[in-house]
């Protein structure tokens, strides 16, 4: 007897001797694959002297905050959207769009002013952004169980920070840019980490959602604060704000009422005896109308993804598209709008600008040929091409923007600019969006608004382009 005991005595030693050292090799392997991950990931966002820089330290910074943001909207959007039925859906999301958009027509004109006064806080803003949606998020936690109103002040609050930081990282990225890097492939190159994350961040999230509808925000928390570390670990020369103006949406001329100095149309030399307070300060329309055009292009294309984002989603829950499931109509959609969005931002980070109005003007044309196919031909395969086209063509019109500021907005306003604009495209997502909200869910018309839209901006593109000067058309340097 004692014979037997020995033996299942040796063998479950032995078997647990083989599960030890099993499940040690695969700890071992398993922490070999991510530090070569890690290692990966850190040359790819070291590459081209960017590391150096510091850019890199905001490529990651990036993608911390962009996996946080898609933390809070896994858990808003298993809350106002699909717990609830269509129409009682449409009025919760149109009444989160009614107070985002409100605040936005204050926040356009306030935010970028304010980044100017305190251009020295750059990385404490950044941080505060964060430290502010760590804290909403956990008092969010109570609100999102029960799905009261209070869920909605504090997803507000949630997504003006959120813009805040977008802002002030816009105008971080001229200063941590590598010399051998240009800005667009920069920006490009920021943006794509933080689409990777995102989509990281949506599995992780939808997988924490199976335990409780407030974990994804539980997660958010631990996410922000990990950023709100990495935002004061960027180099010093963020904060430093040597030899930057404001830029203005409009011309300014102190010297106009002083009667001395330099012309509406002139900045003042170094040599010439001008105070500075006298100088002129350059705006994005007194630069040409080159930055116009892929102001209001880039605007519109922003609008129409903002619409189609939001108009889609009701529209297949309500007739979901050649007979499929709701559920598989929005992956879809869903699905095409990311993929056009990740492409778009991939493409910008390798192409090659040397006329940015023609890539703004051709990204209207290519958006306008796909909602006139949706309104024309409606099924599926056009609804999903238009999403997909909404999604690369607002992330090359960014592109497009990015290098007509680069081109024609002098350095010393540079940042203010980016900042100004970013805040603009943000405004215009969330006024197409609330125009997804308010139409009846007829595929046609939603299709024909779309065209309408986009026709109405293209129109008006080529009759800006016919005003451009030998400047604006000539070849200019590679930005990209």
């Amino acid at each position: 007897m004692g014979s037997v005991a020995d033996v299942v005595t040796g063998r479950t030693r032995r078997a647990v001797a083989s599960v030890h050292r099993f499940t040690s090799a695969a700890a071992l392997r398993t922490g070999d694959f991510t530090k070569a991950t890690g290692r990966r990931i850190r040359r790819a966002t070291s590459a081209e002297g960017a590391g150096e820089s510091g850019l890199a330290k905001l490529i990651e910074l990036h993608a911390v905050n962009s996996a946080g943001d898609m933390m809070i909207t896994v858990a808003l959007a298993s809350t106002i959207f699909f717990s609830v039925p269509t129409h009682e859906a449409r009025g919760r999301v149109a009444l989160y769009l009614l107070i985002t958009m409100a605040p936005f027509v204050l926040l356009a004109p306030v935010i970028g002013p304010m980044l100017d006064r305190i251009p020295s806080g750059r990385r404490a803003a950044m941080a505060v952004s964060l430290l502010v949606r760590a804290g909403l998020a956990w008092m969010m936690t109570g609100a999102i169980a029960g799905a009261s109103l209070q869920i909605y002040p504090l997803a507000l609050g949630v997504l003006v920070a959120s813009k805040a930081y977008g802002v002030v990282r816009s105008v971080v990225v001229p200063r941590l840019r590598p010399p051998q890097l240009p800005l667009v492939k920069a920006n490009s190159r920021v943006s794509l980490a933080g689409l990777l994350a995102t989509g990281l961040a949506g599995a992780v999230g939808a997988l924490l959602h199976l335990i409780g509808p407030d974990w994804p925000l539980r997660a958010a928390l631990i996410v922000y604060i990990v950023g709100a570390g990495l935002a004061f670990s960027l180099p010093h020369q963020v904060d430093l704000d040597k030899g930057e103006e404001r830029a203005l949406l409009h011309s300014h001329d102190p010297s106009a009422e002083a009667g001395a100095g330099p012309g509406p149309e002139e900045v003042a030399e170094p040599g010439d005896e001008v105070s500075a307070e006298k100088k002129h300060k350059v705006g994005l329309r007194s630069v040409g109308p080159g930055v116009v055009l892929a102001l209001g292009a880039e605007g519109t294309l922003r609008c129409l993804f903002g619409f189609l984002t939001f108009f889609l989603a009701f529209l297949v829950r309500e007739h979901p598209l050649a007979g499929l499931p709701a559920t598989v109509s929005l992956g879809l959609v869903a699905a095409a709008l990311g993929i056009g969005n990740t492409l778009g931002t991939v493409m910008g980070a390798w192409l090659r600008t040397r006329r940015p109005e023609t890539i703004v003007t051709l990204m209207l044309a290519l958006a306008l040929v796909a909602s006139l196919a949706g309104a024309v031909f409606y099924g599926a395969f056009t609804v999903v091409m238009l999403a997909f086209v909404s999604g690369l063509t607002q992330c090359l019109g960014k592109v497009g923007l990015d290098a007509l500021i680069q081109r024609d907005v002098p350095e010393t306003v540079r940042t203010s600019a980016f900042a100004r604009s970013e805040t603009l495209m943000q405004l215009t997502w969330v006024l197409g969006g609330g125009l997804g909200i308010v139409l009846p869910l007829v595929g046609e018309v939603g299709m024909i608004t779309a065209s309408v839209l986009v026709g109405v901006s293209f129109v008006w593109a080529l009759r800006t382009r016919a005003t451009l000067g030998p400047r604006n058309t000539s070849p200019a340097p590679d930005v990209a």
